[in-house]
Formats: C-alpha cells, structure tokens, sequence
C-alpha cells in the first residue's frame, strides 16, 4: 500500500514539473514571423537609415530608450550586411511594439490528501491558477523609398512575454531579439561580398 501511494504521488508530481517545464519553455521563446514583398528586389538596396518618428517613441523631438537601444541593434545587423547609413536612403527602418494584457488560467494535480479508489491516497484533485501578464509583439520594418509612394518590402515580429526581468535587462534584451529577428533576413547589400565563415582548427 505505501508503495502503491509513493508511485501515484510520483506520477503526479511528474506531471506537474513536465508541465511547468514546457509552460516556461514558451514563455522564453518568443514566436517569430516574416513577411516580405514578393515584388522587392533586394539586390538593389545599399543604404538605410531611420524614420524621423519611430512607432517606438511617444512623442516628437527625441527617441525613447526602447527605441536607441533597437536603433543600435538594427545598425549593427544591416552594416554587418553591408550596408550603409545614408541620408537618402534606400531603405527606411520603423519599429512598432504592441501590448495586450492577457490572463492565462492553469490546472494542475493537487497533492493534498483524500480518497483514491479504496484506499486513502495523496490524489486531492486539481487546483486552478490564474495569472495575469503583458504580452508583446515586436515588429521591424523595411521599407523601400526609392519610389515615389514609399513601400513596406520586409517585416519580422516576435511575440512573447514581457516580464520584469525583460524591463530590467532592457538592453541586452533587445539587443538579443534584434540579432534573431535578423537570423531571418537573408539579404546583404548591393555589390557586398560577405565574408566567408570561419572554422576552427584542430
């Protein structure tokens, strides 16, 4: 009989740490998307530069800090591709971030004492837990002002939780989005020849 209870409270305890695991697994992976204009010639585009007013800033005449951190991240990622700063560029850079307050309702097995079947077990039933947080959505744009009507050609989006330790480590935070989201930018800039991979010695 003690057996019997020891491996049911096993069980249960196994199935709540799995589900825990997997829970946090989604929360720190954020979802990815990508669109892109199947019209755009990427191969013709050598310089970028910023909007005056980014989607990142609340008001005209400076930048947030969310918005300098994104705006050295994104520099680094398009010059490692080739291209370069210009102030009549070919290509516009505009971020946008997004917040939804979401609440998300969880049970889990209770491990408080009542009856199992004929004997008495650990088995309680479940225990619901609710909890409340901000969701984001992070997006990069690109944008084609070579043309006389300016045309959005490239957009990638990470949509994740954001949490206190994301606020506190701001700038590290964004700096690692940004060099993911950009994993998914496959393009360099016109007339750039990408350096070739390094490989170790042995």
């Amino acid at each position: 009989m003690k057996l019997n209870r020891f491996y049911k409270a096993t069980q249960f305890l196994m199935i709540t740490l799995t589900a825990a695991l997997m829970l946090g697994a989604c929360a720190s992976s954020p979802k990815i998307f990508v669109n892109q204009d199947p019209n755009a010639d990427f191969t013709t585009y050598k310089t970028y530069n910023f909007m005056p007013r980014l989607g990142t800033d609340d008001k005209t005449g400076y930048h947030s800090i969310l918005s300098q951190y994104l705006m050295n991240s994104t520099s680094q990622e398009l010059e490692a591709r080739g291209y370069i700063k210009a102030d009549n560029p070919d290509l516009s850079v505009d971020f946008e971030l997004h917040t939804q307050e979401k609440i998300r309702s969880t049970s889990s097995p209770s491990m408080a004492g009542g009856y199992y079947g004929r004997g008495y077990g650990v088995y309680g039933g479940y225990e619901t837990t609710v909890t409340q947080y901000t969701e984001g959505t992070l997006s990069i744009l690109l944008i084609d002002t070579t043309t006389k009507k300016e045309q959005l050609v490239w957009e990638v989006a990470a949509q994740g939780r954001i949490t206190d330790a994301v606020r506190k480590d701001l700038e590290s935070r964004v700096t690692q989005v940004v060099t993911d989201l950009f994993t998914h930018f496959p393009y360099y800039a016109s007339g750039f020849v990408p350096p070739e991979p390094t490989t170790s010695k042995k």
